[in-house]
């Protein structure tokens, strides 16, 4: 008697995003099963991927990825082009670290000439972060929304304390919006909530739960982001299935063990190769658990998650 592998199907399904303007449109989500799982279900929309890069220096950056940039990190927008144009990005995450005030205090129309400035000369989806300061995001990326208006970016991150403002920013310019919380399902789905309440659009919402590093903490970052796509798709929850972002460069590359060099560990072997497989095996990890955008750093961790895309396509 042949043997019928059992197959499971979900009622649920992830929304679609689509991002960027022409013929350079990124779509990711999409899907009504479990992750590259297309033999149960509609998986057709590979993850995809975003180079960071800053608008000021990485000099906080180890140097095994900041010399892949040494010679266009000092400016934005050459730094995106060499992305685009060098390492065939499929989309540029600009973070707007300096506008943090511990870190620049960089103004809002500063950060806002700096966005159109990098827009102007790409061609690929644009995502805009803050620097992660509560207040000031609140007063950046509203300034930021404001010169893409209308140009199918993702504007990030609205938090529990400001998504009022950001989120506001967004509708008003007709952009894509990511939610943060705190590593908890609960939580994401309440700020999913008051952020669709408001009368933002729940399509164009991506769901960042936060995420750790590898040995940081991901076994905790895989089980919510887990049950966030496990509700979305067993329990049909219309304020979970959005898709999901992974912010991997900003939390691998500050840990040790990509810091370390040789000479303080040598047991561990080459710092190079060792930063590299940090960077994507936590970009795999996140992608198992569900996560269909990520941020990177480095174009070998990057090409890595490419081909394990591919091969899991």
């Amino acid at each position: 008697m042949a043997f019928t592998a059992p197959k499971e199907t979900f009622s649920g399904k992830v929304y679609n995003v689509d991002i960027g303007l022409s013929d350079k449109i990124v779509n990711f989500g999409g899907a009504n099963t479990l992750s590259f799982h297309s033999f149960e279900g509609e998986y057709t929309n590979k993850p995809a991927i975003a180079y960071e890069i800053q608008d000021i220096p990485p000099d906080d950056w180890p140097e095994t990825v900041k010399s892949v940039y040494s010679s266009v990190g000092d400016d934005p927008v050459k730094w995106a082009k060499y992305c685009q144009d060098d390492l065939n990005a499929s989309a540029i995450a600009l973070r707007l670290s300096g506008t943090h005030p511990d870190n620049g205090d960089l103004s809002a129309d500063q950060a806002a000439e700096t966005v159109r400035k990098v827009f102007d000369n790409i061609n690929v989806p644009l995502i805009i972060l803050g620097s992660n300061h509560i207040e000031k995001d609140s007063e950046v990326l509203v300034k930021a929304a404001e010169v893409v208006k209308d140009k199918n970016c993702i504007l990030g991150k609205a938090q529990e304390t400001n998504f009022k403002t950001i989120a506001a920013a967004a509708m008003a310019n007709n952009l894509k919006l990511i939610a943060m919380s705190e590593l908890d399902i609960n939580l994401s789905k309440q700020l999913n909530i008051m952020i669709t309440q408001m009368g933002f659009d729940k399509e164009k919402l991506i769901i960042d739960p936060m995420c750790s590093a590898l040995g940081y903490g991901i076994e905790y970052t895989y089980s919510v982001m887990e049950r966030i796509r496990l509700a979305a798709l067993t329990q049909n929850d219309v304020t979970m299935q959005q898709p999901m972002y992974g912010d991997v460069g900003m939390y691998v590359w500050k840990i040790k063990e990509v810091q370390a060099g040789e000479d303080a560990e040598p047991d561990w072997g080459s710092i190079k190769e060792r930063s590299i497989s940090w960077e994507a095996l936590t970009a795999t990890t996140l992608l198992m658990s569900g996560t269909e955008l990520l941020v990177m750093r480095h174009p070998e961790a990057v090409k890595a998650v490419e081909s394990f895309v591919d091969e899991m396509m």
